[in-house]
């Protein structure tokens, strides 16, 4: 995008709210780098949306891949933006690098290939719809929305648009985890028969534990655009609190069962993806936050039982060890991210045979995205997986919240006979923004 392009005519013809996404017509953004210069043409030029703690993490990542510039970085706050720019520029040792308050703006740019998406959870469908009708590869931090029916709409974007999608699960690029799946998936364990996952998340405290009609109203900070940091969800006075509890306050996210969950789960739909096609029923308990503005889960309680017998246990850091355990009839693996370790002992040392069936191995996370941007094949954590293992940690949630158990239907992806659990599988959008 010209540096002067006019934003109030920018924002008038490309704007999502109210009336739909209209991008402008997307050109071969290869053929253009930084400042719109000529760039090689195997170059992939990536922009990154939200460079917030994560955020930055993943864009140091690409900074340090061959054959990728990051060329504009956006967030919603001038001192976040202002830093990534620092260590972008730092980097290439020039001063190449924009900097956008708006997402939009960053997507209309027709010298970026492929972005970063890291912002919180009740953004990421209508980033990675936008990006998606934008023509842009996505490079997308978990979960899949804050619903089902987002989850869904991010699918179908990437889907129709013909754009590869990475999600942030990044445990799948590692081999410990993919060696306990391997084993569990060719048989090395006997039949399985239950699946443990669990999960950090009451560790997490509210930063702030005052009450929530505060009186008066907190400035906003100069430098941060609080509304369009809210965007989507309910309308709220700015507090900081807001910002920096969001992953304990519903409005903004579902709690850790879902944005830390999807991870184990995902690990879980990997060495059995049965998991994710069998009916079943579930159960959950959880106690629910309410200090300061948090109200999400805290501790949880869930078993998933499927109509082929096998149970899926699901439950908070406190009450099980981390990670993904699979028992089967004959032996028992477990991976977390300090390692792996089960029994028998020698199931470890199994090396694959070749009528075996190995998994993807991608070994580098945000570099098996860029080998797929260039392939235009499904990287490793594609959109269909990362959906699954989402609506999973929602499932949970929702059988906590109306306290009953509810049956599942996984090719319909609705509850069975229970209308109010199924109005649960939506969430309203505000202000303005729609999927």
């Amino acid at each position: 995008m010209p540096q002067s392009l006019n934003r109030r005519h920018f924002l008038k013809s490309t704007s999502l709210l109210a009336g739909g996404a209209a991008f402008p017509q997307i050109i071969p953004s290869r053929l253009l780098g930084a400042e719109g210069q000529t760039a090689p043409s195997n170059q992939i030029t990536v922009g990154c949306i939200g460079v917030g703690g994560m955020g930055t993490s993943n864009m140091q990542k690409f900074l340090d891949l061959e054959g990728v510039r990051v060329v504009a970085v956006c967030d919603v706050s001038e001192e976040k933006r202002g830093k990534a720019k620092q260590l972008v520029d730092a980097k290439y040792g020039d001063a190449g690098c924009a900097m956008l308050a708006d997402f939009r703006e960053l997507l209309a740019r027709k010298d970026i290939d492929a972005v970063s998406i890291a912002a919180p959870d009740h953004w990421n469908a209508f980033m990675a719809i936008a990006a998606a009708k934008a023509g842009k590869d996505l490079y997308c931090e978990k979960p899949m929305g804050v619903s089902l029916e987002q989850g869904l709409a991010i699918q179908k974007a990437v889907r129709d648009s013909k754009r590869v999608f990475q999600a942030g699960t990044w445990q799948r690029s590692q081999a410990h985890f993919r060696q306990a799946c391997e084993l569990a998936r060719n048989g090395y364990l006997g039949k399985i028969h239950t699946v443990e996952v669990s999960t950090d998340g009451p560790q997490f405290t509210a930063g702030y534990k005052g009450p929530r009609d505060v009186q008066p109203v907190p400035p906003v900070p100069a430098g941060f655009d609080w509304e369009m940091w809210r965007g989507p969800a309910p309308k709220r006075d700015y507090h900081p609190a807001r910002h920096g509890d969001w992953f304990l306050i519903n409005d903004y996210c579902n709690g850790f069962i879902v944005n830390w969950g999807v991870h184990h789960l995902d690990i879980a739909l990997w060495g059995m993806p049965e998991l994710g096609t069998t009916p079943f029923e579930v159960e959950c308990k959880a106690s629910y936050r309410n200090e300061g503005f948090t109200d999400n889960v805290n501790q949880w309680d869930a078993l998933f039982t499927y109509a082929n017998g096998v149970k899926l246990i699901f439950k908070d850091q406190y009450q099980m060890k981390t990670g993904c355990r699979f028992y089967g009839e004959t032996g028992w693996v477990h991976a977390d991210r300090p390692g792996i370790e089960g029994a028998p002992n020698s199931n470890l040392k199994i090396e694959l045979k070749p009528e075996d069936s190995p998994l993807y191995d991608s070994g580098h996370h945000q570099g098996n995205f860029i080998e797929c941007v260039r392939s235009r094949k499904e990287p490793v954590s594609d959109v269909d997986s990362t959906l699954t293992a989402s609506y999973l940690g929602m499932i949970a949630d929702i059988a906590a919240r109306l306290q009953t158990k509810l049956k599942w239907d996984p090719q319909a992806l609705r509850f069975i006979d229970n209308d109010e659990a199924n109005t649960l599988l939506k969430r309203p959008s505000h202000n303005g923004w729609i999927l």
